[in-house]
């Protein structure tokens, strides 16, 4: 059984690197002209495939990278290094910037009622970020009680996502630009200690210190 400290670790680095607030005035630009009920079903769908493919990495990403030759102490390490730089561009403002060219671009590509599944759910919610979490924090977690208990923290924060996609439009006038910035670079620096925490741990597996 995982400890309190695990969990709260594990939905603390998830609900950082997913980064609802982040996400809820793109969304907006994602469903420009849609009803009220349109955009709930984007938002829905969007969150259960997220869910899907975040559930997926949690319970066979070990196994996949086991094939792959892949130890993970190497991947700690290259996952840690990954949302070091996600946390840098968050600080520095520049995650932002590039999620919304994200979202740009594949609204010119693909059709407006398949934007749940892309770009939203994959890769502006379930993105390499969140991915490369999920596995890394499944691979302390080996027993099959402990990756049903990183379910639920994966489904809470995808519960919590879809709360901020619902209320998107009162949550980006509630924070404002000001408030956004503020949030985004905190988190940031929240991510940039768990990241540095990951690559720590991942050294001291792959050298067993």
């Amino acid at each position: 059984m995982a400890s309190a400290d695990q969990l709260i670790n594990a939905f603390t680095t998830l609900l950082v690197t997913i980064d609802p607030p982040g996400l809820a005035p793109i969304f907006l630009g994602l469903t420009t002209g849609m009803s009220r009920s349109q955009r709930k079903q984007v938002a829905v769908r969007g969150s259960v495939i997220a869910f899907i493919i975040l559930a997926v990495f949690a319970l066979f990403g070990a196994s996949v990278l086991g094939v792959l030759g892949i130890s993970i102490g190497a991947f700690r390490i290259a996952g840690g290094l990954l949302l070091f730089w996600i946390a840098f561009e968050m600080v520095f403002e520049k995650r932002q910037d590039r999620k919304e060219k994200t979202s740009t671009v594949a609204i010119t590509k693909d059709h407006i009622q398949n934007i749940a599944v892309f770009p939203l759910a994959i890769p502006l919610i379930a993105g390499p970020g969140a991915i490369s979490a999920t596995i890394l924090i499944a691979g302390s977690l080996p027993t099959t009680f402990e990756r049903a208990q990183l379910l639920i923290v994966i489904a809470a924060n995808l519960l919590l996502m879809l709360a901020a996609l619902l209320i998107a439009d009162r949550l980006d006038r509630f924070l404002g630009v000001t408030g956004r910035a503020i949030l985004t670079r905190l988190l940031g620096v929240i991510l940039a200690a768990l990241a540095a925490q990951f690559v720590v741990d991942g050294v001291k597996a792959a050298f067993s210190l």
